[in-house]
C-alpha cells in the first residue's frame, strides 16, 4: 500500500474523538482492510456488565470505513451511507478487535464488511458481523 495512503488513514483516524473515548487504535491497515483494537471502557458497558452494541457497532463501522478509505484517493475522506450489525454473541473479553475489509471498490460506492471479536488471551469469540455502503467525499476543513 502507499505510505501517503497510510498515512492519511491514520490521520483521518487520529481526528475521531469518538474513538479515542473508547480507547480505540488502527493496529494494522493494508490495501482494502483495516484492523482496529478497542477497549471495553467502563463508560461503554450496557446494563448487565457486557459491551454495549453501540461499542461494537462503532468499532466495527470504523474499521469498514477505514479499509474503504485505503481504496480512495488521497483528495477523498469517507462517511458511510448505510451498515447493518449482526450481532452473535454478548462483547464480554479483555478487548474488541474489528476487523474491516472491503467486499467491492466502487467509483461511488464500496461495499464494505466488518467482523468484531470479543478476545480474552488467545481467545477470540465472534460477537458480531456488519455489511454496509461507504461513500467517498471531498476532503473539506470544518468552517
Amino acid at each position: 500500500m502507499d505510505p501517503a495512503i497510510d498515512t492519511r488513514v491514520r490521520a483521518s483516524f487520529a481526528k475521531q474523538s469518538m474513538m479515542e473515548t473508547l480507547g480505540a487504535k488502527v493496529i494494522a491497515l493494508g490495501e482494502g482492510r483495516c484492523t482496529i483494537r478497542s477497549s471495553i471502557p467502563p463508560g461503554a458497558r450496557q446494563q448487565q456488565g457486557f459491551g454495549h452494541a453501540g461499542l461494537t457497532f462503532s468499532v466495527g463501522d470504523s474499521a469498514a470505513g477505514y479499509a474503504a478509505l485505503t481504496c480512495m484517493g488521497l483528495d477523498s475522506e469517507v462517511v458511510t451511507s448505510e451498515i447493518k450489525i449482526n450481532l452473535l454473541a454478548p462483547a464480554v473479553g479483555e478487548y474488541l478487535l474489528a476487523e474491516g475489509r472491503v467486499i467491492r471498490p466502487g467509483r461511488r460506492l464500496i461495499t464494505v464488511q466488518s467482523e468484531v471479536w470479543a478476545v480474552t488471551g488467545e481467545t477470540r469469540k465472534q460477537i458480531a458481523v456488519l455489511l454496509g455502503t461507504m461513500v467517498p467525499v471531498p476532503l473539506t476543513t470544518p468552517g
